[in-house]
């Protein structure tokens, strides 16, 4: 039986960010049905609430047996979440859907810049950037809060990215992550209770914010500590470009938006700038094993995989 690689391992990871992606534009497009019944804070604590129940069946963590330093970043990961939520989808109410993806995609981009050490990665990350801001063509605003309320959501991006990475790697399965969606949504008990008291939901609003839970939550929440593993924190943010590649999908599959010339290029642009990112990282892994193959005389070197 054919033992997993490295690059079956890479090749996994991209797979599991795709799913998580797309997953996560579809549940956006869902929850912003809900917005003018019970606004943006209201959709993220439905959203939180199902998130947190469905990670803990999944997970199943025992919160017992986690140390005090292994919550540290699941408490540390359920603020970045809970924040990162509400601060993206003020962003969009605010100042538009468009502008509040761009500025968010600068925390991905952050990472993917500092704290690469190829130089294929910069030049990747680099022809990614302008390509998404030709895509979503931001508009000038005079909503300085809004603006701010991106920002802070590009913040919260990044250091989900980090964090997500850590918790990954202290605690084994879905513990940490269902740990942290279960302290999140608690923090929004409160929240949401107020919010829901003063703009009741109907019924089809708690529906739209439930699915946007699993789709935009659960999912993702998962699938992206499970990519983490597989593939390092600066490629997980040069890869995370092609989500404006999804939402131009969704939006044209869900929303029927029509796509001019230009946005066919900067999606053409983003995904090739993704290929070169995996295909370098490919050919470089096999120059490696070579490289071992021939220092050792032709005979592989077992070494132990870095990824739990």
């Amino acid at each position: 039986m054919r033992t997993p690689t490295e690059s079956d391992s890479r090749l996994s990871g991209v797979l599991l960010m795709l799913t998580s992606g797309l997953s996560s534009q579809v549940g956006a497009s869902v929850a912003a049905q809900a917005f003018p019944v019970i606004g943006p804070v209201g959709v993220v604590a439905i959203r939180q609430w199902m998130a947190g129940v469905v990670l803990l069946a999944v997970g199943r963590p025992r919160l017992r047996q986690i140390t005090a330093r292994q919550w540290r970043p699941i408490l540390a990961l359920a603020l970045v979440f809970a924040v990162m939520n509400v601060s993206l989808y003020t962003a969009i109410d605010r100042v538009g859907l468009g502008l509040a993806v761009t500025l968010e995609f600068l925390g991905p981009l952050a990472v993917a810049l500092l704290g690469s050490r190829r130089v294929i990665d910069l030049v990747c990350a680099l022809a990614a950037a302008p390509a998404v801001l030709v895509l979503t063509r931001p508009q000038a605003t005079t909503d300085y809060l809004g603006v701010a309320f991106g920002l802070l959501a590009a913040a919260c991006w990044a250091c989900y990215i980090l964090l997500n990475r850590t918790v990954g790697r202290e605690l084994p399965g879905a513990t940490g992550s269902a740990a942290a969606a279960a302290v999140s949504g608690l923090a929004y008990v409160p929240v949401g209770a107020v919010v829901l008291y003063h703009h009741p939901p109907t019924l089809a609003a708690v529906a739209y914010a439930l699915t946007a839970g699993v789709l935009s939550s659960a999912v993702p929440f998962l699938l992206d500590v499970l990519a983490l593993r597989r593939v390092p924190a600066q490629f997980f943010g040069v890869f995370m470009s092609i989500n404006p590649v999804l939402a131009a999908f969704v939006g044209y599959v869900v929303l029927h938006q029509q796509l001019a010339v230009p946005d066919w290029i900067a999606i053409a642009v983003i995904v090739a700038a993704n290929v070169v990112a995996v295909s370098a990282g490919r050919r470089r892994r096999k120059v490696s094993v070579s490289d071992r193959l021939v220092t050792a005389g032709s005979v592989p070197v077992c070494e132990p995989s870095p990824l739990p």
